[in-house]
Order: C-alpha cells, then structure tokens, then sequence
C-alpha cells in the first residue's frame, strides 16, 4: 500500500518538523524538501518538482539570510525570501494534487485536503497529510462498510 510505504519514508512527525524548522531558521525545511521530494516522487509516480529548483530554493534561502543584515541589499533579500515561500506553496499543491491523485486512483477515496491550508502552511500541512493518509484510508473502509 503506496500510503504506508509514503508515510515510512518520509518518516517525520510534523511537530519535529516544525520544531526543526525554527530551530534552523528554516533551513530545515529545504533540507527536508529535497530529501523527501524524490521519494514522494518515487512512491507516488508522479513528478512534482525537479531537484534542480530545490536546490535554487536552499541558495534563495541562504542569500536572503545573508543579504538581510546588509541593509543595502534588504530589499533584494526581502525578494529572495518571498521567492522562495512561493516556491514551497507551488510545491505544496503540486504535492497535493499528486496525494489526491494516488487516493483516488488506488483506494477509490476522494480525499479533500484543504487549500488553505496547503497555501499556508505548505510542506508542514503535506507533511502532516502524509501521517494521516493511513487513518483515511481506514475510516473510508468503516464508512463504507469495506473490511
């Protein structure tokens, strides 16, 4: 089942994630992202990002960083930084078109994730979607009185 296989491999708590996440003023997430996209990719069979972007995001990351104590260059790390939160939001719904997709396909469960918190929260609400893919799948087979 591609959902226990997906949530075994990516294998991280979205709290932890989180907490990384702060702890690393983000730098985390990037790490995250081009750790676990090819294997959603993988398991999924659907292509969602290339790792070259990823790679961009972490070097938009690391400059915004670095520009932001220039003042001079403020502005630009302001860019930088709102660059790459639109990269995680594009793909985030990537991923959740791609979750919906393998739901549907494979256990018949139109499985609703909600936009808005895809927009907002991105690879933590992925993340978190990815746990309780499991959980779904079981309350769909009580609902409809599958064993």
């Amino acid at each position: 089942m591609k959902a226990n296989i997906l949530k075994s491999k990516v294998n991280t708590k979205t709290l932890t994630l989180v907490l990384l996440s702060v702890l690393t003023l983000g730098v985390y997430n990037a790490m995250w992202l081009f750790k676990n996209n090819s294997v959603i990719e993988d398991i999924l069979e659907d292509k969602i990002f290339d790792y070259k972007i990823i790679i961009v995001l972490a070097a938009m990351i690391g400059w915004s960083s670095f520009l932001s104590s220039e003042t001079d260059f403020s502005t630009l790390a302001s860019l930088l930084s709102l660059l790459s939160g639109i990269v995680y939001i594009v793909w985030a719904f990537k991923a959740k078109k791609s979750i919906q997709k393998m739901m549907l396909n494979d256990h018949k469960i139109d499985y609703s994730m909600n936009s808005f918190y895809t927009f907002l929260f991105n690879i933590y609400y992925i993340n978190f979607c990815i746990n309780e893919l499991e959980e779904e799948i079981e309350k769909s087979k009580v609902l409809s009185g599958a064993q």
